[in-house]
């Protein structure tokens, strides 16, 4: 196989971008199986929510493959290389194998019709299943209820903290999000929920009810310390430490504690602490330089946690951004909270174009009374950053995944070495 061969693959597998996102699972049980359904003989959890699901799951994967478990695991986006979203022990799925699939299900996913994140998914459940690993962990991709993962039957469900988000596709409200989320929860399967508004929790308990679902709900979380190096907590008179930055972060462990302890009754506080010590996730409060961050934080919540995070870890200095996001985002939440926590603001999108021009954002940004500046790429806006970094200030890159790879080049920082 040559590098020209994966690259044509790929390349033709984009294309089913093109069909959108389509929700509904019917092409998907479809493909699955002519592919002889992989995923009824995995052992799985499902993870759902608007903002930690991939922390969750980079959790859980560390501390599972600490035990000796051969642990697959299923997210989504990626940050640089298609095949991040497809891992067996930190160890991406191989361009020959992507390869290998492509010309065995082509014709099934041309005949299916199948989407992009419906034809991925159905690779990742095929992948494990030749791999024969002892668990998957499955982030679902958007919503819940008709998102393509909700065809499993999972040992377990896992619902992380729902905010407003991709409102056009899961609706206008917190309680229709709610609901979306809540249709991973399957009959008798048991399901940990994240701390929850009471309207959330009350749409949970409700689907938990009708499916005979045992829910655990978290406990307190107390004693919460957010440094440079990660996030101590006490979590049932207990101390525990990720290297995961932010109180969000601290329910996110929490969850996996919860989760590990009851499908793996005999695991030690001290295994748990060691794989929460040793989680691995970009993108997410992520270092890149002294005195500045990247945070692939798009949404309300998100975008919150984010300079709440900053400011606990850094309350006597000021905050720089280069901001960046889709077009399919209600912009009025942003200018709220962001409005008074830059000293300076830079606006700027991607090299591919997938984000909102520059100036378009810039322009709607002003409608709404945010004041920022416009920049030609994210190498000038990390250059204009570092001119405040250099005299004191705290950079923060935010608003999309699709700034990664510029950023990454931009400081030669070897990414596929960053997982494992």
């Amino acid at each position: 196989m040559t590098s020209n061969d994966f690259s044509e693959r790929l390349a033709a597998f984009y294309t089913l971008e093109r069909k959108g996102i389509k929700l509904g699972l019917q092409h998907t049980y479809e493909l699955l199986d002519l592919l002889n359904n992989p995923h009824k003989d995995l052992i799985m959890i499902h993870v759902a929510g608007t903002n930690g699901k991939g922390s969750t799951c980079a959790i859980l994967e560390a501390v599972l493959r600490l035990m000796g478990l051969n642990v697959g695991l299923y997210t989504s986006p990626h940050l640089i290389n298609f095949n991040e979203r497809i891992r067996i022990n930190g160890e991406q799925i191989s361009n020959q194998r992507i390869v290998q699939f492509f010309d065995y299900a082509t014709e099934f996913i041309n005949k299916i019709n199948s989407t992009f994140f419906e034809a991925t998914t159905c690779m990742a459940f095929d992948y494990f299943k030749q791999n024969n690993v002892d668990i998957v962990i499955v982030e679902t991709g958007l919503g819940g209820r008709l998102d393509s993962t909700n065809v499993i039957m999972p040992v377990l469900t896992i619902i992380t903290s729902i905010s407003m988000d991709h409102m056009n596709i899961l609706g206008l409200d917190l309680k229709s999000i709610a609901k979306e989320k809540a249709g991973i929860i399957k009959k008798e399967i048991p399901v940990i929920v994240s701390h929850q508004k009471e309207e959330v929790n009350q749409i949970l308990f409700e689907k938990a009810k009708k499916q005979n679902s045992p829910v655990i709900n978290l406990k307190p979380i107390s004693e919460i310390i957010i440094s440079e190096q990660g996030t101590n907590f006490n979590y049932e008179n207990n101390l525990f430490s990720t290297s995961l930055i932010g109180e969000h972060q601290a329910q996110n462990a929490a969850l996996c504690i919860e989760a590990l302890k009851l499908i793996k009754p005999n695991i030690t506080d001290n295994m748990i602490r060691k794989g929460l010590s040793s989680v691995i996730w970009p993108g997410r409060m992520h270092k890149i330089a002294n005195g500045l961050y990247y945070d692939v934080a798009h949404n309300e919540s998100g975008v919150q946690y984010l300079l709440d995070t900053l400011k606990k870890i850094y309350p006597n200095k000021e905050l720089v951004g280069l901001l960046g996001m889709k077009g399919d985002k209600d912009l009025r939440w942003l200018s709220n909270i962001v409005s008074s926590q830059f000293l300076k603001l830079y606006i700027t999108t991607d090299q591919e174009k997938l984000l909102l021009n520059e100036q378009e954002l810039s322009n709607n940004l002003d409608d709404f009374g945010l004041r920022q500046q416009v920049v030609n790429s994210v190498a000038d806006g990390i250059s204009k950053l570092q001119n405040y970094i250099d005299d004191g200030c705290i950079g923060i890159i935010f608003g999309s995944h699709y700034f990664a790879k510029e950023i990454f080049q931009n400081f030669e920082i070897p990414f596929d070495s960053i997982h494992n």
